[in-house]
């Protein structure tokens, strides 16, 4: 199998030769300082050159890191679009917000829709095409800042989770506002050629909203975003951060082709709740920076043997982890392959 037709078979629940390797983009950052120096492109610059931004992503696959291209390498460009004040940030920290572009939950209808043909959207999209047309086989992950991540980036987010609780009228006017931008975002990225949409929305985890906001915001505008796409039938992937063992009912809502979890989620609990879903994860990112790859090696077969589907750093990368390490994921896979033959 190449690795489009792996991996678009382990999203879909089929028999694959083995578990594909990947790690997607956007918050699921996979670009590192020693990938920089071996592409010979770097940040910030990437962040708003297309071609820059399509030859780093590459090179991860080339490098023999992850097999697919992802991007963006950061989860602030909706934002930036919807007027939030953002840096592009160095070499070792990817691009975030500085400055809100509302107050209240009040003012989202002072924020104006997408525009897709400007700014670092447009960088996007255009990398995603170059990418499409450079080697059609390598699948291409495009991702989007989740709804409630988006919308709290867009205003002070303590200010908005408490009007989650107290405007709850507003809150729902708002988040529809956001997911509509984040689905012609998702369309766009698929009219240029993403295979698969990641969304991961790490602040609408379970941790901080608890099992009822949970349910009633981040499933909600989460589902809205999937059927929304569900026509162009891509692979759909939903990273949340946190604990689960409090949403792990509520998680099973969620309509996307797979679900991926941090390292504090124990995948055979993750496998034991979630018998019939597809699952990605979760080789812990501070052991891929600070471990060695004899212990990348430990992690990665104790991933599979927990009924992993898909394997996959737990978060983004901390940009100082060695490439050797990262490298040890796929390698380590593909030995117990051979073995196993």
């Amino acid at each position: 199998m190449n690795e489009k037709e792996r991996l678009m078979g382990a999203l879909r629940h089929e028999e694959v030769d083995r578990p594909p390797v990947v790690c997607p983009g956007g918050m699921m950052n996979m670009v590192t300082t020693d990938l920089m120096k071996v592409a010979g492109v770097k940040w910030p610059e990437a962040h708003t050159d297309a071609q820059m931004m399509a030859d780093l992503s590459y090179a991860s696959y080339k490098n023999g890191c992850f097999e697919n291209v992802g991007l963006p390498f950061d989860m602030v460009a909706e934002a930036e679009q919807m007027g939030a004040e953002i840096t592009l940030g160095s070499e070792v920290f990817e691009p975030h917000v500085t400055g809100y572009a509302i107050e209240s939950i009040f003012d989202w209808t002072e924020l104006k829709p997408m525009d897709m043909n400007s700014g670092r959207i447009k960088v996007i999209l255009d990398a995603i095409r170059i990418l499409k047309k450079k080697d059609p086989n390598v699948p291409i992950i495009g991702n989007i800042t989740g709804p409630i991540s988006t919308a709290s980036s867009v205003m002070e987010p303590t200010r908005f989770y408490k009007d989650l609780r107290k405007h709850k009228k507003e809150a729902n006017e708002y988040l529809t506002f956001v997911t509509e931008q984040l689905i012609e975002f998702a369309k766009a990225q698929i009219e240029r050629g993403a295979d698969v949409i990641t969304v991961a929305d790490p602040s609408g985890t379970g941790e901080i909203l608890g099992p009822k906001l949970f349910e009633e915001y981040t499933v909600k505008y989460l589902n809205m975003f999937y059927d929304a796409i569900k026509e162009y039938n891509v692979g759909t992937i939903c990273h949340i951060c946190g604990q689960m063992k409090a949403v792990y009912k509520e998680m099973d809502e969620v309509r996307s082709d797979a679900l991926s979890f941090d390292s504090i989620v124990p995948m055979q609990q993750a496998r034991k709740e979630l018998k019939d879903r597809v699952l990605m994860g979760n080789i812990s990112t501070y052991a891929l920076e600070f471990g060695d790859t004899e212990r990348v090696a430990r992690l990665t077969r104790a991933a599979e043997s927990s009924g992993t589907n898909i394997i996959s750093p737990a978060c983004g990368l901390g940009t100082k982890s060695p490439i050797t390490n990262i490298q040890a994921i796929l390698e380590t896979v593909k030995e117990d392959t051979r073995a196993n033959a």
